[in-house]
């Protein structure tokens, strides 16, 4: 009987292009560096911002077929992972106080009040 490879599903789902990436200009290195959020060890550098973000894509192509060939688990890219649209939050109760006024204020509910706020940041 032959032993069959099997790829983990994700191994074949996720590509470089879905990973969520990042390039700013670094002073000491004098280069722009590339990084992914999913990889926050991961960084690569280039003499632009094109470049760097290329680096960063092939980087990430190698450590994707590495994760896939040893059997190790594959991040899920933000862009592939669900999103309920709930979030629990804690705050001050003063500032708790002063949203709900200022939800009042606008004859809308906190929810929406702190949506509103959010999105204009």
């Amino acid at each position: 009987m032959a032993v069959e490879e099997r790829a983990t599903p994700t191994a074949a789902a996720y590509k470089p292009e879905d990973y969520a990436y990042n390039v700013m200009w670094s002073e000491a290195d004098q280069a722009y560096i590339g990084r992914v959020v999913e990889f926050p060890s991961l960084a690569a550098h280039g003499p632009s911002p094109v470049s760097a973000l290329q680096e960063i894509t092939e980087v990430v192509r190698y450590v994707l077929e590495d994760l896939a060939e040893s059997g190790e688990e594959i991040p899920a890219p933000l862009s592939k992972r669900p999103f309920s649209g709930n979030l629990r939050l804690r705050m001050p109760e003063d500032l708790h106080r002063t949203l709900a006024l200022e939800a009042a204020q606008q004859h809308i509910s906190l929810n929406q009040w702190i949506i509103l706020k959010l999105s204009r940041s």
